[in-house]
Parts: structure tokens; C-alpha cells; sequence
């Protein structure tokens, strides 16, 4: 099976600023940087609960957990969030505010939880729409693990964080290009 694009600055600048010409640019582009910078899946996103991700006064949580029913292997785990992300979130507030702490954090047109497979073609829809055309809704979590690999994160801890139970697992995921191996030799 092909592996998803691993997408470069200018790829994700490109996706984000297509977003702000959609209906729901916000949710959209929160939507993105979840994948991106936390490394989700699309089921994952899909599960989310506003409780999950926002404390009851409306902060963003420093940590979360996904619970079983929410990831792929059944298995929990905690989910951290950068500052960058918190920003995002920060910013998508305005749309959840008023709402239960057990709603959908986000909701399609018809205003119900994504599945995992509608929030997969709301990815695909994206990426086609601004020319990644080998983009997937993997491609966000791909470029978290790589990104974290080339600033030499252990492969331990991106397991961990990808929420792998084998490392060899995540060695997958780590997209390796000349660039990197130009600056790997120059550490000797």
C-alpha cells in the first residue's frame, strides 16, 4: 500500500490557505493542524468530545486522553498539546462555546459527529482541492512523526506519542530525504 504524502511547509500553507475559502474555514483548518500537530488520525479527530480537549471554565487542556473507543488499536493514551495547537484551539473556542462538554468537537453541515470514514473524505476533499494530489488523511500524522524524527526526537518517544505499540511501527511513518542524510554525515 502507497504511503501518504509527508507534506512540506509550503504544502500545509497551501492546504490551510485553501481552508479560509471554504464554508467552514475554521473547523477546517482546526481540523488540519490536529492531524499536523498532535498527529491524530482521522478516526481519532472524528471521536473527539469538546470535554476532551477544553476544562469546563473553557481552557485548552495541556494533556488529554483518548480513550479505547477512540483509537485505532483500543488502547488509551494521552495526547499532549503543544503551544502552537493550544493557539488553534484558542481560536476555535468561538465555535464550541456554547455548547455541552460531551458534543462533538467538530460537526459536519448537518450538524452531527464526523465517522471516521466521512471525516476521511473531508481530508481528501482538501488535499485535491489544492493539488496534493498523493495526500491523505494520514498525511498529517506522517508529517508529525517526521518532523519530530528530524529534530531527533527518539523513536521510542514518537511511538509513544503516536500511540504505536512497536517502534518498527513507527519507523514506517519516518519519511527520510537527501537533505537529512546530507546533515546526519556532518554530526561525525
Amino acid at each position: 500500500m502507497k504511503q501518504a504524502q509527508t507534506l512540506s511547509q509550503a504544502d500545509q500553507k497551501r492546504a490551510l490557505a485553501y481552508c479560509n475559502t471554504r464554508r467552514h474555514s475554521l473547523r477546517d483548518r482546526t481540523i488540519l493542524q490536529f492531524s499536523i500537530l498532535a498527529g491524530l488520525r482521522a478516526k481519532e479527530i472524528a471521536a473527539l468530545r469538546i470535554g476532551d480537549v477544553y476544562d469546563a471554565s473553557g481552557q485548552v487542556r495541556d494533556q488529554f486522553t483518548l480513550h479505547r473507543s477512540q483509537t485505532k488499536g483500543h488502547h488509551a493514551r494521552t495526547v499532549y498539546v503543544s503551544a502552537k495547537l493550544k493557539r488553534v484551539l484558542d481560536q476555535y473556542r468561538t465555535q464550541v462555546a456554547d455548547q455541552d462538554q460531551n458534543d462533538p468537537l467538530f460537526q459536519t453541515q448537518q450538524r452531527t459527529a464526523f465517522s471516521a470514514n466521512t471525516m476521511c473524505q473531508l481530508f481528501l476533499n482538501i488535499y485535491k482541492a489544492c493539488g496534493l494530489n498523493n495526500a491523505s488523511s494520514h498525511s498529517g500524522r506522517r508529517t508529525f512523526i517526521t518532523r519530530l524524527a528530524e529534530q531527533g526526537v527518539n523513536v521510542r518517544l514518537l511511538a509513544e506519542l503516536a500511540g504505536h505499540r512497536h517502534i518498527s511501527t513507527t519507523q514506517r511513518y519516518i519519511d527520510v530525504n537527501p537533505a537529512q542524510l546530507a546533515r546526519a554525515v556532518e554530526l561525525v
